[in-house]
């Protein structure tokens, strides 16, 4: 048999023998997996993920698909193994692994121990498809109003890095607070589970203990970099937290799904620490303006006060008597006129019966009995009239005692005069010369300093 070229993998044979060796089943399957492995050990495959199916030990079974053919490379990617993001059913990746065999079934296969998405035209797809699925479900309409005095701050970041110190000078400059940090990988495969779990973690806390705000920062990066911050579990995470949340992942440019569901967005790590905590010196500030704005109530409230007992003029006690006085004279004169004009009739009535009939003794004597007792009822009469007066003008004279001025200087106000007696009513009219506080027990002279 004449020599020719074979080719097994990468190695080249220059003759086979004249008479072929022959195999076994096992042997011919092994020798292809170690063709197979030598010359495949490292390779990079352009493909769609299909069939993803995640064991309970973590890793994680997929075959990889052209966009265009029917064609699969059945994958395996064991646990721990590095991907720069979580993988997906319909992913377009770069695998980089190596091939191997099962000679239990002779077929081919790729471990898989390094992943990546295929450009940042699949990431930005990938991106636009969740923005618009998370918008759908509400993820994004949620957002709770920031505290304005925390006591307590949470921040999701690693605790390597200039983020984290960055973050602690300017609450420092700003607001000095507790500032409670959880530590978590901001890059990597593992950095979404970590980042969400943190948000749970600290919802889960005892409201006591809980933060008021938390603070999920990363510095700035790639496309990639920042991927695990466009992973569905953060974005999640962040719409279910009961605690406000403001996220700074990378800069200004830079937007990611956790900055749609978060309850505020910076463009910094700075500028979340910035809008989690209000600016002392203002706060200083404000309350001087309250203090100035309180003293001044409280003048002019002094100010109407001492004018109302200044103008509580209290009238005199003949003034008030006087209606009193003079319709207890009317009465008077009115009970004396009708008891004369009684006794006016009863004695024409008298004459006219002594003129009738004979003034015999006993008549006499019983018309002056009657007569003393019309009396006497006339002056109870007048008597009660008089009294109730009386009570009415005592009545009086007490409400008038409650109102006088001794009684308005026992319930704690003072008279505040000149030397000279004259009332002062206005701030303005102190004089240099000593004043006198009058109190109801007593006066006391003061000096104006």
């Amino acid at each position: 048999m004449p020599s020719f070229p074979v080719f097994w993998g990468l190695e080249e044979f220059e003759s086979l023998p004249e008479e072929p060796f022959v195999f076994s089943v096992a042997a011919l399957s092994k020798r292809i997996k170690q063709c197979i492995e030598e010359s495949f050990s490292n390779v990079r495959v352009h493909a769609e993920i299909v069939g993803l199916k995640k064991h309970s030990s973590g890793h994680l079974y997929f075959s990889l698909k052209d966009s265009d053919e029917e064609i699969f490379l059945n994958a395996i990617c064991w646990r721990g193994t590095h991907t720069s993001v979580a993988l997906e059913e319909g992913m377009e990746i770069i695998a980089t692994g190596r091939i191997t065999t099962y000679p239990g079934r002779s077929n081919y296969q790729i471990i898989v121990t390094e992943a990546e998405m295929a450009g940042q035209g699949a990431l930005l797809k990938l991106f636009e498809e969740r923005k618009r699925k998370l918008a759908e479900e509400g993820v994004f309409a949620k957002k709770l109003p920031l505290p304005k005095f925390p006591q307590k701050i949470g921040v999701v970041t690693s605790e390597t890095g200039a983020v984290i110190q960055d973050i602690l000078h300017r609450i420092s400059d700003r607001y000095p607070c507790s500032v409670v940090l959880w530590p978590v990988a901001v890059q990597g495969n593992t950095a979404a589970a970590q980042v969400s779990q943190a948000i749970d973690g600290f919802n889960a806390l005892p409201v006591e203990q809980r933060p008021n705000v938390l603070i999920v920062a990363r510095g700035g990066g790639s496309l990639e970099d920042l991927w695990p911050f466009n992973e569905e579990i953060v974005a999640r995470a962040a719409f279910h937290s009961r605690i406000p949340l403001i996220s700074a992942i990378g800069h200004e440019t830079d937007t990611t799904l956790i900055d749609y569901a978060a309850d505020m967005r910076a463009p910094t790590p700075t500028a979340a620490a910035e809008l989690a905590t209000p600016l002392r010196s203002q706060i200083l500030l404000q309350v001087e303006t309250w203090k100035k704005q309180l003293v001044q109530a409280l003048l002019r409230i002094s100010e109407i006060m001492h004018m109302r007992v200044q103008n509580c003029h209290i009238p005199k006690l003949e003034y008030i008597l006087q209606p009193y006085v003079m319709r207890l004279d009317d009465a008077s004169e009115r009970w004396a006129q009708s008891f004369q004009k009684a006794i006016l009739a009863k004695e024409r009535g008298l004459l006219v019966s002594q003129a009738r009939l004979a003034p015999p003794k006993n008549l006499l004597t019983e018309a002056g009995l009657k007569l003393d007792a019309i009396q006497k009822q006339i002056l109870l009469l007048l008597q009660r009239q008089l009294q109730t007066l009386q009570n009415r003008l005592d009545m009086s004279a007490q409400n008038l005692a409650q109102n006088s001025y001794a009684a308005i200087l026992k319930r704690g106000f003072c008279l505040v005069t000149d030397d000279a007696g004259k009332g002062l009513k206005s701030a303005q009219d102190v004089p240099e010369t000593p004043l006198l506080l009058h109190f109801h027990d007593g006066t006391v002279p003061v000096v104006k300093t």
